[in-house]
C-alpha cells in the first residue's frame, strides 16, 4: 500500500479557502506562527513572479491522528469536522492566508500608481500594522480609490475580485479619464493579479492510513530543498577569466575585518553596496548587479568593505547592535557601506559629527521602518539623499520624514523586528546585568544566558486575565534577563521575585532597575503589580530615548486609541 493518496498541485485560493473553512488544520505540537510581515512579502513577491516556493506536505486524517488547532487568525475550529492535516508549510500557508484574508497583526497593500508608472511588484506592495490610523483608514474604498491603493484581502476570492473593484475605482472618473485608468489596471491584471489567482503549490498529500511513527520519519526527510546559485557565485564564475577572485576577495575581507566574520554578513551585500557605490544613479537591484564589470570590483571592492566594517563599529560600538540577533535590518548594510565608502575623508571634529549623522539616519530609519518594504529602492534613494546630507546639504527623508507614535509600543512584538530589535539596542546602551550587574556585552550575553525574557511573566498575566498574547508579549513588557534571574522569576508577581532581589544584601537594585526602564520606587506600579501603570511608565521611558537618538520632539498621532 503507497503511503502517498496523490502529489497534485493545488491552487493557493483553493489551499487558502480549506483554512478558512477549517478543512485544513494543523496538528497541536507544530510551532507557532513566526513570520515576520517582511517574509511575507518577500513569500508573494515570488508568487507574483511565478517562482517556486516550495511544496506542502499534508496528510488525510479521518481517525484523528493527533490533537489539532485552526492556523493563525482563521476561524475558531469549534465543532468543525477538518479533512486535512498540515504536516509542513505552516508558515508559508499562515503568513498567506492573513495578507489575503485580512486577519493577523498586519494588513498587506498593493500601491497600484507605482505599477502603473512601471515599478517592480516588490516595490508597490507594503504592509501596515493593523492597529494604526492610516490601515484603519484604507478600510474605506474611498481612501483606496483615491488613494489607488489595493487591499490584498479583495484577491481572497480570486482575479473577479480584483475586476470588481477595479471597475468601481474607474467609475469615480469620467470620460477618457475612466477608459485611461481602466486600460491601466487591465494591464495590471494580466500581469501580476492572474499569476497570483492562478499560481499552484506542489502539494504532497499522504493516505489516511498513515502510522504516526511513518509520519514523524516523512516529516523530516521530505520536501528538502536544494540550494540556490547565489549572485555572488554567478559572479564568481564571470569575473574569474578577468583575474578577479571573487571568492579569495571574500576570504581577505573576513581576514582583514573579523567584525564581518562576527555579524555573519552575506557577501551578496558587498555586491549591492559595490553597485550602490559605482553609479551615478545608485541602484542595488539584481539584475543591475548582475551587470557590474570587473573594473567596478577592482574599484570599489576594498573600500565598500572598508565602509561595511566601519560601519558595523559604528552599529556595534555606538548603536549597541552588539550580537547580530539584534540588528534590525540586513539590508541597510549595504547603502550604510555605500554611504562610508563614497563620503569625502574628513578630519577633526567633522568625523565625529559625520558619525552622529550615520547614527540619526540608523536610528530613524529602524524606527520609521524604512527598510521594512522595497528595500532596494530605499537604499538607492538613502544612498543619493544621504552624501549630500553629510556634505552640509538637507537630510534625506528618512530623516526629514521621521514620525512616530509612542503608543505603537504597546504593540510591538519580536515579529516587528525593527522597531523591537532597536528597542533592545537602546536598552542595551544602558542596561545592567541582574546577576552580575555588569554591564551587558556580548561576551556577558553568552557567559550568562542573557536574552529578551518577561518582566510580567506570561503565565502570571494569564492567570490575572491577560489573556491576549500581544499585550504580554509586546516590548513594554521585555528585557534583558540572565537564565539565572529567570529561572528565580518562573511564573511569580513582579512584586514578589523583585522583592527576594531587593533583599540581597549590597546588590544595587534601584539603579540595576532603572538602567531597565522599570521603575523602583515603592509605589511604582511594578512593585504594586499594575500591569498597565507599568506599561504606561516603559512607554514613557522608550519614547524618551527613541527621541533622544531620532532627533524628535513631537509625538505623531499615528496609533488607534
Amino acid at each position: 500500500m503507497s503511503l502517498f493518496e496523490d502529489t497534485n498541485p493545488r491552487a493557493l485560493k483553493e489551499l487558502l479557502a480549506e483554512i478558512h473553512s477549517r478543512t485544513a488544520v494543523l496538528p497541536d505540537f507544530q510551532r507557532d506562527f513566526v513570520w515576520e510581515p517582511g517574509a511575507t512579502q518577500e513569500l508573494i513577491v515570488s508568487i507574483a513572479n511565478n517562482y517556486p516556493a516550495g511544496s506542502i506536505l499534508r496528510v488525510r486524517d479521518n481517525g484523528g491522528l493527533f490533537a489539532v488547532r485552526e492556523f493563525e487568525g482563521a476561524p475558531d475550529l469549534g465543532l468543525t469536522k477538518h479533512t486535512f492535516l498540515v504536516l509542513d508549510g505552516q508558515q508559508r500557508l499562515t503568513s498567506l492566508y492573513q495578507a489575503f484574508y485580512g486577519v493577523g497583526e498586519h494588513r498587506y497593500f498593493l500601491d497600484l500608481r507605482k505599477l502603473i508608472d512601471g515599478a517592480d511588484f516588490e516595490e508597490a506592495i507594503f504592509h501596515e500594522r493593523a492597529t494604526t490610523k492610516r490601515c484603519q483608514s484604507r478600510e474605506n474604498f474611498a481612501v483606496q480609490a483615491s488613494e489607488l491603493v489595493l487591499p490584498l484581502s479583495v484577491l481572497k476570492g480570486g482575479a473577479g475580485g480584483f475586476t470588481q473593484w477595479s471597475r468601481k475605482v474607474a467609475r469615480q472618473l469620467e470620460n477618457d479619464e475612466r477608459i485611461e485608468l481602466e486600460n491601466a489596471l487591465d494591464v495590471i491584471e494580466q500581469q501580476w493579479i492572474h499569476v497570483i489567482d492562478d499560481y499552484h503549490f506542489p502539494v504532497v498529500t499522504l493516505a489516511d492510513q498513515t502510522q504516526p511513527d511513518a509520519l514523524c520519519t516523512i516529516f523530516e526527510t521530505l520536501n528538502r530543498t536544494g540550494v540556490k546559485l547565489s549572485v555572488f557565485e554567478l559572479l564568481t564564475a564571470r569575473f574569474w577569466p578577468q583575474d578577479i577572485n571573487l571568492r579569495g576577495l571574500w576570504h581577505q575581507a573576513l581576514e582583514d575585518h573579523p567584525i564581518i566574520e562576527a555579524f555573519d554578513i552575506d557577501p551578496y551585500y558587498v555586491l549591492q553596496g559595490i553597485s550602490l557605490a559605482c553609479r551615478k544613479a545608485p541602484t542595488c537591484k539584481r539584475n543591475d548587479i548582475l551587470k557590474l564589470a570587473a573594473a567596478d570590483i577592482s574599484e570599489w571592492w576594498d573600500r565598500v568593505v572598508g565602509g561595511l566594517a566601519r560601519g558595523l563599529e559604528i552599529l556595534r560600538d555606538d548603536c549597541k547592535v552588539i550580537l547580530p540577533k539584534w540588528l534590525p535590518y540586513q539590508t541597510m548594510l549595504p547603502p550604510l557601506a555605500a554611504i562610508l565608502a563614497r563620503a569625502n575623508p574628513t578630519k577633526g571634529p567633522q568625523v565625529g559629527a559625520h558619525r552622529e549623522m550615520i547614527k540619526r539616519w540608523f536610528w530613524c530609519a529602524v524606527f520609521g521602518q524604512a527598510y521594512e518594504s522595497a528595500p532596494n529602492s530605499r537604499s538607492a534613494k538613502d544612498v543619493a539623499e544621504t552624501l549630500p546630507w553629510l556634505a552640509g546639504g538637507d537630510p534625506p527623508e528618512t530623516v526629514a520624514s521621521f514620525r512616530f507614535d509612542p503608543r505603537a509600543l504597546a504593540d510591538i512584538t519580536p515579529r516587528q523586528r525593527s522597531i523591537y530589535r532597536g528597542a533592545i539596542c537602546l536598552l542595551l546602551a544602558q542596561a545592567r546585568d541582574f546577576h552580575t550587574q555588569a554591564a551587558i556585552t556580548s561576551k556577558l550575553m553568552a557567559d550568562e544566558g542573557i536574552d529578551d525574557h518577561h518582566i510580567f511573566p506570561a503565565a502570571y498575566l494569564e492567570r490575572t486575565g491577560v489573556t491576549q498574547a500581544r499585550a504580554r508579549d509586546n516590548i513594554l513588557n521585555r528585557t534583558l534577563i540572565d537564565r539565572t534571574t529567570n529561572q528565580l522569576i518562573s511564573d511569580r508577581a513582579p512584586s514578589d521575585y523583585l522583592a527576594e532581589i531587593r533583599s540581597t544584601a549590597g546588590f544595587p537594585f534601584d539603579a540595576v532597575l532603572a538602567s531597565h526602564g522599570m521603575p523602583s520606587e515603592p509605589d511604582s506600579p511594578l512593585l504594586r503589580d499594575d500591569f498597565e501603570g507599568f506599561l504606561a511608565a516603559r512607554q514613557a521611558f522608550f519614547w524618551r530615548h527613541i527621541c533622544r537618538v531620532t532627533g524628535t520632539t513631537v509625538a505623531a498621532d499615528l496609533e488607534i486609541a
